[in-house]
């Protein structure tokens, strides 16, 4: 039996809306403003925002977890409201609670999660899951004595319990450390090449620009920017040529149309709009200054300021 087409669009929201009612002293809350968004089959993509933006009401609506207000959702083709079986089937949510039961072993979480989601006993990969996940030799542990660490690749083992095409991780990576996040990303990683869809929240935006190729960064329940991860650095126009001195400075110069700062290992970084000014006048007023320079690199814009320019309070 030939298997079904696989949609184009693995993810897609169309003017998704959540409002909180009032209740208290607390006012209505719009969560999600119409929400547009669609996730490409295949891809890693980031979803960005500061605390409140609305990105946990997004994944919760997904997860079937939160009644949305209006519009609609698609997972894998399947409507959430007309098909919700097929679609949370389709759909592997890690959260960033570490809601386990301290209980209960992974082996036995694992075969409980597989068991919620009707994978036949046989069809079941829990060792093959918990090894990929480095927790083997933990399977018969309580889940009580696994760290912090354990528990978060835990959560992203149960999510792949049936085998879903698309993969949600809400903050995967927090209070991990660097190793094991490493290795956390090199298993979403290899997953992504078998095929699986990727979305992720982080609070990382190294992270974020690493792995994403695409990026929609969301502010007060909307969404202020979505495109390829190389587009929106490219929004910002500005770069930066860090200059090693020939001698060391005791302040960074005034540089008239020029914003110099000192940095701690005694370079130069001097930061232009490359659209107004070339670099090579810089580097010549700059020289004018009377500093020898000995060596420069070029910085282009990094997430980060993408992510400020669109969230913060000059964005309101």
């Amino acid at each position: 039996m030939d298997n079904p087409p696989q949609p184009p669009i693995a993810l897609s929201a169309r003017n998704l809306q959540k409002t909180y009612k009032a209740g208290g002293n607390q006012p209505a809350k719009h969560a999600l403003k119409g929400i547009d968004l669609d996730i490409p089959r295949g891809a890693i993509f980031g979803l960005l925002g500061p605390n409140g933006a609305g990105k946990s009401t997004f994944i919760n609506i997904l997860a079937g977890l939160v009644i949305k207000s209006g519009g609609s959702a698609n997972i894998w083709g399947f409507d959430i409201d007309a098909n919700p079986r097929q679609a949370r089937a389709s759909i592997g949510i890690v959260p960033q609670e570490l809601s386990i039961d301290p209980f209960f072993t992974p082996a036995e979480i694992m075969d409980l999660q597989a068991g919620l989601y009707g994978v036949p006993r046989r069809q079941r990969r829990t060792m093959e899951i918990l090894s990929a996940m480095g927790l083997a030799d933990k399977a018969q542990a309580y889940a009580r004595t696994l760290s912090g660490g354990m528990r978060r690749r835990l959560l992203v083992a149960k999510a792949m319990v049936h085998n879903p095409p698309v993969l949600v991780l809400d903050e995967p990576t927090a209070g991990v450390d660097i190793e094991l996040r490493r290795q956390l990303w090199d298993y979403v990683i290899d997953l992504n090449r078998q095929g699986v869809t990727i979305m992720l929240t982080t609070h990382y935006l190294e992270e974020a620009e690493e792995l994403c190729d695409t990026i929609a960064i969301i502010d007060n329940g909307a969404v202020v920017a979505c495109d390829k991860t190389q587009n929106l650095l490219q929004q910002i126009d500005n770069k930066t040529l860090v200059i090693r001195p020939s001698t060391q400075l005791a302040a960074a110069p005034v540089i008239a149309g020029l914003q110099c700062a000192l940095r701690d290992d005694g370079q130069l970084a001097v930061q232009y709009n490359p659209g107004q000014q070339a670099a090579g006048e810089v580097l010549a007023q700059v020289q004018n200054s009377g500093i020898e320079i000995a060596d420069l690199a070029s910085e282009g814009a990094d997430l980060e300021t993408v992510f400020m320019k669109l969230t913060g309070p000059s964005s309101l």
